[in-house]
């Protein structure tokens, strides 16, 4: 049975050979039925071979591994957005831009080769924490009290979609992940169009990000795609997990939770900002 989840549609989880094809964690390649003799023997599920190319020293990924890697790369995000915060003046500002710049060429190169490594994903952390840091300064110089609120969305949102996640209200299935990722594209596509209709015109020409009516309904869609985000990458871990993943896997989860939740971020503290201006 194909993964219904995109990160394992290349790279992890598709390294059985010619003629051969994974059906799942548990089930052995089939190379055609046996023509003479007893039927062939069946392997179990603790022998099959795992489809990420393990050797059998190899420590596979658990839940623990995906808390640890996770919850330490968001303190390396927390420590750096902090540290920027904490310079004085404007700073942190010269540091703002380069730092998001390079973070995200990084993001993409770990997106698209699927590094999992602790040097990426912690390194990933600590420029996007420098961007935070200044964005976060800036929005509570002109909201007081607006980061913090931000932060108790953020967490609020993590927290119920994790519990949707687990009690099964929600279900992550082929055909919800092409929904929530058509809907990214469809929102990253209005984003670019209103960028480069803005390159030529004064304002916001579709009013995506100008604070009014139109703004306040784009964060909120923003805000529901980012949460739908957070399901897929809940059940990246579960899969990588059922699949004999490595440990070192778990890195790339962390990657892929901590872009998640910084987007979302971002996407509360904008609506939040919206609302206070009314």
């Amino acid at each position: 049975m194909p993964s219904k989840n995109p990160a394992f549609s290349r790279g992890f989880g598709n390294n059985a050979g010619p003629g051969q094809q994974y059906a799942g964690w548990g089930n052995a390649p089939q190379y055609g039925a046996p023509q003479y003799g007893a039927p062939a023997p069946q392997q179990d599920a603790y022998t099959a071979p795992s489809p990420y190319g393990t050797t059998p020293d190899t420590r596979y990924m658990t839940m623990d591994d995906v808390v640890q890697k996770t919850g330490l790369s968001f303190l390396v995000t927390v420590l750096s957005a902090a540290a920027v915060w904490a310079m004085p003046g404007q700073a942190a500002w010269g540091l703002a831009l380069p730092a998001v710049l390079v973070a995200f060429v990084l993001g993409l190169v770990i997106s698209f080769k699927q590094i999992a490594n602790p040097v990426a994903t912690l390194a990933y952390g600590a420029l996007y924490g420098v961007a935070l840091g200044a964005i976060s300064e800036a929005f509570n110089d002109v909201y007081p009290g607006i980061v913090m609120q931000a932060l108790i969305g953020t967490f609020g949102v993590f927290a119920g979609m994790l519990v949707v996640y687990k009690t099964g209200a929600i279900r992550v299935t082929p055909k919800l992940t092409r929904w929530v990722v058509g809907a990214l594209v469809g929102a990253l596509v209005l984003l670019v169009v209103n960028f480069v209709v803005g390159m030529f015109t004064t304002g916001d020409p579709l009013g995506l990000r100008d604070g009014g009516a139109v703004a306040i309904g784009f964060s909120l869609l923003m805000i529901g795609i980012a949460a739908f985000m957070l399901l897929l990458d809940f059940d990246m871990a579960d899969e990588a997990i059922r699949r004999g993943a490595p440990a070192k896997f778990a890195w790339y989860v962390a990657f892929g939770l901590l872009v998640t939740v910084v987007w979302l971020y971002i996407e509360i503290l904008r609506l939040l900002s919206y609302l206070q201006e009314d």
